[in-house]
């Protein structure tokens, strides 16, 4: 378990080094900046969740039939995945760049959110849906070599794309006028010659989308050529591309749950933006910039799920029951241990973590900082649940049962949080105080309902035919 488990807790720690990449080098840039990209995320997380959705039912089959002993088959739900999960990227890239303005239409927002945190989330989706393929690439990559058992790949690939992203980041954002980066490495004389050379301003906001685009397409590129040009994860073959039903069925059938779990995420997120977007920007900022380093600390109990995911796969196709519910009550307890030291740790630290992030010396940056240290504070509480939720939906995606995880991700975030923010913030006066609360109730609902309905047992069956299933 910790053998795959702690390549996928690096990598998904170097998939927010790129938002935090974003974060750090916007807060230097605004306020506005930052309140802008935590207005844009929830509205891209809507549309790559339907793709996201179908490389969870990637990595379950491959896991099956790799415990079953059928790399033939595994190879061929690769193939299938790919294809699949390709068209859609293009299919959603396009949506998405044309209803930008539609969808950041739908959010209510103050005055001064509307005139001047809108627009720069527009700029920033819009690029950022135009790459959606690059993202989507390396996304099927991970899911694929993840249920294969090869953990460590990704988190390589994965390396290399966040050394690119972060030093083209701040160029991207700032140019080679005052840049500083620059100035933090003592390389004025450089940055000025650079600019006298090109007379690049930088693109701000939508420069970033710009450096992770590029830097994603590098892990894609790379990507397609571990899985077709070495051993390292599924062998997949030319033909395996060509349309099959019976594969196509089963990536349906265990997809679709998973698409609309992610998907009722992302709605329930943009719920929840809509109604901070009513606040003022600081507090904006302070609920994006919060989110982000709560998905910094939770990768722990992300990676034990993604891991749990791999291993019940595995266990089930290799006709091991007992084996996949041990693995899990391990991982439970893991988890939970670990998320509880992370939340001590992230209440004490909370003002200079935070305060790393946004630059001091203005009004606005101080409250920012202030809001956001209380945002880490009370979330803290919540971190135990959240790693023993996790691993629990991971086994019962592992299992196939992604109608299951679906109806406990439900039930935490639309019966835990968005009516309890609604009613803290709004109904009984709380304010953000209320925004804060109400975000940590969810996940400690869910984890009690999902681990009391995982107790029954009727979850350890596998969806593959492991009599018919050949090499």
């Amino acid at each position: 378990m910790f053998e795959l488990a702690w390549p996928i807790i690096v990598t998904e720690l170097l998939q927010v080094a790129y938002n935090l990449a974003d974060t750090v080098w916007l807060g230097r840039l605004s306020t506005d900046a930052v309140a802008a990209i935590s207005l844009a995320f929830p509205l891209i997380f809507l549309l790559i969740s339907v793709g996201g959705g179908f490389t969870v039912a990637g990595s379950t089959l491959v896991a099956q039939y790799t415990g079953a002993k059928s790399e033939g088959s595994a190879g061929t739900v690769a193939g299938q995945t790919l294809t699949f999960i390709t068209i859609i990227a293009i299919t959603v890239g396009i949506i998405g760049f044309f209803a930008t303005d539609a969808m950041l239409g739908v959010l209510p927002s103050s005055p001064a959110t509307a005139g001047q945190v809108v627009p720069l989330a527009g700029d920033y989706m819009r690029v950022f849906f135009l790459g959606l393929p690059f993202l989507f690439g390396f996304f099927v990559f991970s899911a694929l070599m993840r249920g294969y058992g090869n953990t460590r790949a990704p988190m390589v690939v994965m390396f290399i794309s966040v050394v690119i992203n972060v030093l083209i980041d701040p160029i991207f954002i700032f140019g080679f006028e005052s840049n500083p980066l620059f100035e933090m490495v003592g390389l004025q004389g450089l940055e000025a010659a650079l600019f006298a050379a090109t007379g690049f301003e930088g693109l701000e906001v939508a420069g970033a989308a710009y450096a992770t685009v590029l830097s994603r397409g590098v892990a894609t590129v790379i990507g397609i050529y571990v899985i077709f040009g070495t051993s390292a994860g599924p062998d997949v073959q030319l033909a395996d591309f060509r349309p099959q039903f019976e594969y196509i069925k089963k990536i349906v059938d265990i997809g679709v749950p998973s698409a609309i779990e992610q998907s009722a995420t992302a709605l329930g997120f943009i719920t929840l933006t809509a109604m901070v977007v009513t606040f003022a920007p600081e507090v904006v900022a302070a609920f994006g910039l919060g989110n982000r380093l709560t998905s910094l600390v939770f990768l722990p109990a992300l990676g034990l799920g993604r891991a749990t995911n791999t291993i019940v796969g595995q266990n089930l196709g290799a006709q091991k029951p007992d084996r996949a519910e041990s693995a899990v009550w391990l991982a439970a307890k893991v988890g939970a241990s670990v998320m509880v030291v992370i939340g001590v740790i992230a209440y004490i630290f909370a003002e200079p973590i935070v305060g790393f992030f946004i630059s001091t010396g203005t009004e606005s940056a101080a409250q920012t900082i202030d809001l956001g240290v209380q945002y880490i504070r009370v979330r803290a509480f919540e971190f135990g649940f959240i790693g023993v939720l996790q691993v629990v939906l991971g086994a019962y995606r592992g299992a196939g049962n992604t109608k299951t995880a679906l109806s406990f991700s439900l039930l935490a975030l639309w019966l835990g949080r968005v009516p309890t923010v609604y009613l803290l913030a709004f109904q009984f006066g709380f304010g953000e105080t209320g925004i804060w609360l109400g975000m940590a109730v969810g996940q400690i609902l869910g984890a009690i309902a999902a681990t009391a309905w995982f107790t029954r047992g009727t979850w350890k069956e596998s969806v593959i035919d492991t009599d018919a299933t050949t090499g």
